[in-house]
Order: structure tokens, then sequence, then C-alpha cells
């Protein structure tokens, strides 16, 4: 039952809220069971001999029809229920948070946590990003994972994740928030490794559950850090008291800061801790997409822009976002020019992606980094669908004729646009999204970053900011090169799948290529809900086309106001003019001019080159196998950190443990043993012997008193 509902809200009454978080893990429940008894189902038909009845034609049994309909169901159903709740969001003067509050979770001492959720602009945005997104993925996946024998329990696993991305989102306290940022840990780590039987994905799902431990370390220790500050975790408490507490620029905060920073980078895959998430491509495609679009990468930029206050008073934590984000932006954009994996491609770029995300954080510009995250979230989707529809198209192929070809290996497809066509427009609506071309969605969220970025090179540490928004240009332009690259490598020039192999190649079923659709309408007209407003004055005023220039700004400053207050109080605030000189309208013409000349000019290049099916290429050599062998940073962290740490492992387990431990607790049972043997010496049964020694003892007593 719900409980109260806390803060001025004015005439926002929200509509049953816990319902969007209850809905999947309802879905979780009930695709849980129907994977249990598709389990035992299976159990008995291999005890029997036979194969299950859903492979090979047979008509699916209910525990395969079900998670159909209940897998992408409740997550649109928790879409539906969030959309009603920002119509009426929309229509209230909300400038505080809504909290509800459920029950006590823990009452000790001081400190008290309540379950608790959180509806303000922020949290809505991102619950329509998670739950919308999140259905079009669960949508394709009906297609894709339809023939899997996991089927039942593939949903069920999906339905969980979106379920703690929900709670980390909708959290009105750390604690709470750190369920949900546990929770996706643990579901990335049974998606991941969903394939669990293949040594190779289960050991993915390891790194990426390992990893992100080191991160929830840095964010545990600033949540112990907080407590001890302010006696709460609860959101609302904390912000309003850390002004006056805090001091601008100070220890405390700042390694506050640092700390969660720390955590993001786990979550958001950012230097040092981004090495999960390229690995993260050995479970299914569409998880991938969950993952990379809507759900666990988001998680820490969502938490960086929640706790902006604390990140404004901090004004070297902020920096050290912004030079992460931009360094990870940049590293990530070469090495995405040498891989030929498609999935592999997309990982890096989304690495890219999220480092432009921290970029607009780090500068402060708190609502252009989520407005970035939720355009990304539409062609990102979009773009690991459509490669999981290549993907998916390529497996039939290749399975048909029995060729080991890899599926996802570039070099093994080339001119699918004839099999596809469908598939080769959206990912192509993606690609210009992605690069920053206008009208499409990445143009208006990545060069905003961008510009503000070069903004603040005219207020303090300024000559880093200069440096950042250098780094932030030259991965834009990389970003159009390699999507460029894996767009015509894919779908142009000749098929280098085989004569065979081509003659099975096909577009996906209508149940993948709708949510394809979707997304790539979003891709084109999902930036225009915060457009620039010497543009929409420009080209969309006269139109009536947008009822209000940067939207979205607007939609988010009672969140992120606190933060820019603080800002242009220490820190003067943004300079609103162009950097380094020009007219906004300048720039913008500018920027999609340069992209889109790297576009053309980046497939004219990549046209001219022949590439070879992968089994006949050879191994890249130069600068191009440094970038391809991703800067050698596994290898590196394999003989720094592995290596060493399975090293101490053995030294423990052998030394340590078998031989000090177990050594001592053997030593003291050989020697109770030795004592028990010697007293058997003395248990013979026979009476003379007794009576032997027991004359011998009164005789040593009797000359013990007698001498």
């Amino acid at each position: 039952m719900e409980g109260d509902v806390h803060g001025a809200h004015g005439a926002f009454e929200p509509f049953l809220p816990g319902l969007v978080i209850l809905l999947p893990l309802v879905g979780f429940l009930l695709n849980g069971a129907l994977a249990l008894a598709a389990g035992r189902r299976s159990a008995e038909a291999v005890r029997q001999g036979r194969e299950p009845d859903f492979m090979h034609g047979h008509e699916r049994p209910l525990t395969h029809r079900l998670p159909t309909w209940i897998g992408p169901g409740v997550v649109g159903l928790a879409f539906v229920v969030a959309l009603i709740n920002f119509v009426r969001m929309m229509g209230a003067d909300l400038h505080e948070p809504v909290i509800r509050t459920y029950w006590t979770w823990m009452a000790t001492g001081s400190l008290k946590v309540e379950a608790a959720i959180q509806l303000d602009q922020l949290s809505m945005v991102m619950m329509l990003v998670v739950t919308g997104v999140g259905f079009l993925i669960h949508v394709f996946s009906v297609g894709y994972m339809g023939e899997d024998p996991g089927y039942p329990r593939y949903f069920a696993y999906l339905n969980l994740f979106v379920f703690f991305m929900l709670i980390l989102v909708m959290g009105a306290s750390f604690p709470v928030l750190f369920v949900g940022w546990e929770g996706v840990g643990f579901c990335s780590y049974i998606l991941i490794g969903y394939w669990f039987t293949d040594r190779e994905k289960a050991d993915a799902g390891k790194k990426a559950f390992i990893v992100n431990r080191i991160g929830d370390f840095g964010f545990l220790v600033a949540m112990f850090l907080l407590y001890t500050t302010f006696g709460t975790l609860n959101f609302v408490e904390i912000f309003d008291q850390a002004p006056s507490v805090l001091v601008y620029g100070g220890g405390l905060v700042t390694a506050v800061t640092l700390l969660l920073l720390l955590g993001a980078t786990g979550k958001s895959a950012q230097i040092p801790l981004y090495v999960w998430l390229p690995d993260a491509m050995a479970g299914p495609t569409p998880v991938s997409a969950l993952i990379h679009a809507a759900t666990m990468v988001t998680a820490g930029v969502y938490m960086v822009a929640r706790t902006s206050v604390l990140f404004a008073l901090a004004p070297a934590g902020s920096l050290a976002v912004a030079l992460i984000g931009a360094a990870t932006a940049l590293f990530a954009a070469t090495i995405g020019l040498a891989q030929y994996d498609i999935k592999r491609v997309l990982a890096y770029s989304t690495i890219s992606q999220l480092g432009y995300m921290f970029v607009g954080v780090g500068v402060g510009a708190y609502a252009a980094g989520i407005f970035h995250l939720m355009t990304h979230a539409f062609f990102k989707a979009l773009l690991f669908l459509g490669s999981g529809a290549v993907i998916h198209a390529m497996h039939h192929a290749l399975h048909h004729t029995h060729s080991q070809a890899d599926p996802q290996d570039m070099r093994n497809m080339g001119g699918l646009r004839k099999f596809m066509p469908i598939t080769w427009i959206v990912m192509w609506v993606a690609t210009l999204a992605i690069a920053g071309i206008w009208p499409f969605a990445g143009f208006f969220s990545k060069d905003e970053i961008i510009w503000y970025a070069g903004a603040r090179a005219e207020g303090p540490y300024g000559q880093w900011y200069t440096l950042i928004w250098v780094a932030c240009l030259a991965a834009a332009m990389l970003t159009a090169i390699y999507m460029t690259r894996l767009m015509v490598m894919t779908f142009h020039g000749r098929n280098r799948t085989g004569e065979k192999e081509a003659h099975h190649l096909h577009e996906a079923p209508p149940v993948m290529w709708v949510p394809l659709v979707v997304l790539a309408v979003l891709s084109v007209f999902g930036g225009w809900v915060n457009v620039p407003q010497a543009i929409q004055e420009s080209f969309l005023g006269g139109f009536g086309l947008l009822p209000m220039a940067e939207w979205l700004h607007h939609w988010l400053h009672p969140v992120t106001g606190p933060a820019e207050e603080i800002l242009t109080r220490y820190a003067g605030g943004f300079a609103h003019h162009a950097p380094f000189g020009g007219g906004e309208l300048l720039w913008a013409v500018l920027s999609t001019s340069a992209a889109l000349a790297v576009v053309l000019v980046s497939a004219r290049v990549v046209s001219g080159i022949a590439y070879k099916p992968a089994h006949e290429d050879v191994e890249p050599t130069g600068l191009r196998r440094v970038l391809y062998r991703k800067y050698y940073v596994d290898e590196l962290y394999d003989a720094l950190v592995v290596r060493p740490v399975v090293r101490l492992s053995r030294f423990a387990w052998k030394i340590v443990d078998q031989g000090i431990v177990d050594g001592v607790a053997n030593g003291l049972g050989y020697l109770a043993r030795a004592f028990g043997w010697i007293a058997t010496l003395f248990q013979t049964g026979s009476v003379n012997t007794y009576a032997f020694f027991l004359v011998v003892g009164v005789l040593v007593v009797l000359w013990r008193v007698a001498f």
C-alpha cells in the first residue's frame, strides 16, 4: 500500500508511480516460474532420450509462448504509467520533488532509511527512457531470441534488469539508489553470461561484475562520508544542506565527488574501468542494446546529474569528470577505427559517447548531459538492434550452408543493402544522428556539450576546458569516420558473405524491424525537444513547430537549478556566447558541415578499399595493429593486476591456507591423536598389567613420601 506524499508539488498528483517498478518485477516472477517449468520439462525430455518439444519446428509449449506477451507487456504497461505521470507533471507547477514513502527499510540508531521513491523532472525523463526504449528492445527480442531454448529465462532476466534500473532512477536516497545500482550490476553479469556454457561468454559476465565492484567501493565510501557529515542519506535533505554545510572547493566535498566519480567510471565504462563494456558483447545483441542505450551505462551519468549540487561545490571534482569524459571519448573513438566486429565498434562508440555525457555534466551543463543521454538512447539502441538484425540474417545464412565464418565480422558482410533495405535505411539514420548532422537528434545534444565545454574555457581552469573542447571536437570527427566505415563495410560494395550464403540473406521479420523504424523516427526528431533559441528563431519559429526553445533545459531546471546557482555564484556561470567568438547559428552550420564532409570523404575512402573475407585477411600491422589490439590495455591490466592477484591468491591458498592454517590445525589434530595413542598403551584389558602399574604407582608414591 502506498504511503504518504511529501513535497510542495502543487496540482501534481502521481498516478500509481510504484506500479512502474512493480510491473517489471511481476514480469520477472512470472517468466521466472515459466523458466523453471521449462527447465523441468527439458530435463524430463533428456531423461527420456528425446529433444525438448520446442525444438525442430514443433509447436512451442505454453512456457515458450507466454513470455512473448509477458516480457514486453509489463514494460510497455510501465511506460504507459510513466507517460501518464509525465503528462500530469507537465500540467503542474512542480518546483520540489514528490516523495512517496512505502515503509521503513532500515532504522538503527540515528540512521533511518525509508523505502521511498522520488518523482521529479529528472527521474521522469529517466523513467520514460528506460521503459520506452526498453519496451522496443523487448519487442525486438521476441524475433531475435525466439528460437533460443532459454526463451522464458531470457525475458525473466530482461524484466529484472528493467526493474532494478527503475529503482536506481526513482530512488529517493543513496541506499535505495544503491540497491538499483547493484541490481543492474548483477543483471549485467547474468545477461552478458547468458550463454554460460560457453567459457568465453561466462568469463565476460564475470569480468563485468568484478570490474564494477571496484567502482562500487568508491560509491560506498562516499555514502559513509555523506552520512557522517549530514546524518542522513536522503537526497532532498543532503542537497538542501550542502551549500551551507560544505565549503566550496573544500577537501571533503572534493573527496566525496571523486569517490562518486570512481563509482560512475565503473557503471558508465570510463577510463580506467571501461574494459568490461567491450566484452559485454558476449551477451545476446538485444542485451547489448539495453545495457548500452537505456540502462546500466547511463547510471553513472544519471548519478552525477542527480548529485549536481555536490559537484557544483567541487570544481576539482567537476573538472576530473570532464577530463575523464573527454579522454575517454577520444581514446575509445580511435579504437573504434580499427575494429572489425560490428558490435565491438558500437561498444567503443558507446564508451566514447558516454565520455561526451561526462563532459556535459562535468562542465556543469547537467541538462545537456541528460539530453545527450536521451538522444543517445534512441540512436544507439537503433544501431545495436540494427546490428542484431544483420547478425540474425548472417547467422541464418551461414547456418544453412554450414559455414564457420563469423557472423559479426564486417569483413564477411558487404552489399547487405540489397537484402536488408529497411535495416540499411534506419542504420544510416542512426549513423547521421551519432555523427552530429542536422537535423538529426545527435546534432543538438552533442554540439550543445561541445559548446558548453568551449564556453567554460573562458572561466576557471580555462586551459583544461580548452583541451577538453579540442578533444571533443576530435572525437566527433572520428565518430563520423568509424561509423561511416561500419556502414560502408556492412551494407555497400560487393557482398563477401559467399554466393551460397547470399541466397539465404533476408530482411528481419516485422517484429524486429518495426522497433527499428520507431527508433529511427526518435533519432530524427528526439533532439527537437531542446532546439537552441537561435536555430528555432531562424528555421522553426515561423512555422510554430516548437512551443519553446531549449524545452528540456526549462523542464530540468527545478532539479539542476540549485547547482547552476552555485556555479554562477562561485565560478561565474557559463558564458552564453559562442566559445572563441562566433554566433550560435554560425557554429551550428560549421559543425554540421564539417561532420557531413567527414562522412562523405570517409565513405569515398572506405569504398575504395578492397576488403577481403575475414579468413583471407591478414593481421593488421603498425598503428592499425595497436588500435586493433585496443592499445594492449587488456594485456597491460592482465600483467599488472590479474596475474599478480592470481599469484597472490595461489600463495594464500598453498602457503597460508594449506601450509600454515591447515598445517597448524592438522598438527594439533595429529598431536591429539598421538596423546590418544599413548593412552591406548595403558588400556590393554589385562588385569595383570593393571595390577603391575598399580603396584608401580604405589611404590612411586611411597618413595616420594619416604624420601
